[in-house]
């Protein structure tokens, strides 16, 4: 069923327009946007701030050296490959691992030397670029995430997205890879995006191609369960990114590794909307509120504001007590 516009306002739902003018064209200087838009020098930015990212194996900067690629993720166990001005999870090569016959993806497709280097090739051109600009291909270190969230996923890795306005976490969702999204985590694409609890990481709503959702389709675990682990750490992690850039409205994507804890895995200065779906609320009234603020405070007394101020219990918790 589609909503009033009048429906809308009341739950404090922002459109673009107002996400454009009145948070990002108020609170993110233009000059700022290269630290977010190219995935390479906020991997850098974060390098010096102290931030964990995943490991960068190495960079392919021309079509020249297209065809060192294989030499260069040699011996790696698994890799990914992107594009370091992508947008949208556009032009991501994950590779589980790899043999003496090629590499193969999650999904248990295989490809060949060839493949891996069109892909490259491909980057470098701009096909996946904002803009259609010549990119450059960044080569990672493929993340071990959690074994906790493991059945919360498909053939692919979960990350965690936070909107952090003026310093503050303000709302997160966790979007979880599936069969119809090809094990990667974009909502668009058929993945499954659950709202979680700002005050204690636990899932709040479920939904899938703008449908509630309870349990994950291909694993059929209930996401009622799901408990992001070091959740006040992550929350640091995402406030912290308003001091290391800033910028005043953004969104922080996160990923969870079972051996290095919750990593930065790239920015975004203009964050998509589709979170307010996922927690079943409007970002407004807590902007709101973070703009009546006349102090921000530092990274731990932010974090402790929007913990206190935001909680919420989820219509997943209330659908599994009736």
């Amino acid at each position: 069923m589609w909503a009033t516009p009048g429906k809308l306002r009341a739950k404090g739902i922002i459109g673009m327009n107002r996400r454009n003018i009145r948070y990002i064209g108020r609170y993110n200087d233009r000059s700022l946007y290269p630290l977010v838009d190219d995935k390479l020098k906020t991997k850098l930015l974060a390098k010096r701030h102290g931030i964990t990212t995943p490991d960068l194996i190495g960079t392919i900067t021309n079509q020249f050296s297209v065809k060192h690629v294989a030499e260069m993720v040699s011996g790696q166990p698994g890799f990914v490959v992107k594009p370091a001005k992508g947008s949208g999870g556009k032009g991501i090569l994950v590779v589980e691992h790899q043999d003496a016959e090629g590499y193969i993806k999650p999904s248990g497709h295989r490809l060949h030397r060839e493949d891996l280097e069109r892909h490259v090739s491909n980057i470098l051109s701009g096909l996946y670029s904002l803009g259609g600009s010549p990119d450059v291909a960044l080569v990672e270190s493929l993340i071990a995430f959690d074994d906790s969230l493991s059945e919360y996923t498909y053939e692919g890795v979960p990350d965690i997205r936070v909107i952090v306005f003026k310093g503050y976490p303000v709302m997160a969702m966790m979007r979880l890879s599936t069969a119809a999204s090809d094990g990667k985590a974009n909502l668009h694409q058929g993945a499954v995006g659950v709202g979680l609890d700002i005050a204690t990481g636990t899932a709040v709503r479920g939904v899938q191609f703008d449908r509630p959702r309870v349990d994950h389709p291909d694993t059929g675990h209930d996401l009622v369960s799901l408990k992001v682990p070091d959740w006040e750490v992550l929350l640091k992690l995402a406030a912290s990114c308003y001091e290391m850039t800033g910028l005043g409205y953004l969104g922080t994507d996160m990923v969870l590794d079972r051996r290095h804890g919750p990593m930065l895995l790239e920015l975004n200065a203009r964050p998509g909307l589709a979170i307010q779906m996922a927690n079943g609320e409007g970002l407004r009234s807590r902007l709101d509120l973070i703009e009546r603020q006349s102090e921000n405070g530092d990274v731990d007394a932010r974090v402790a504001f929007a913990r206190h101020h935001f909680a919420r219990r989820g219509e997943l918790q209330e659908a599994m007590a009736s």
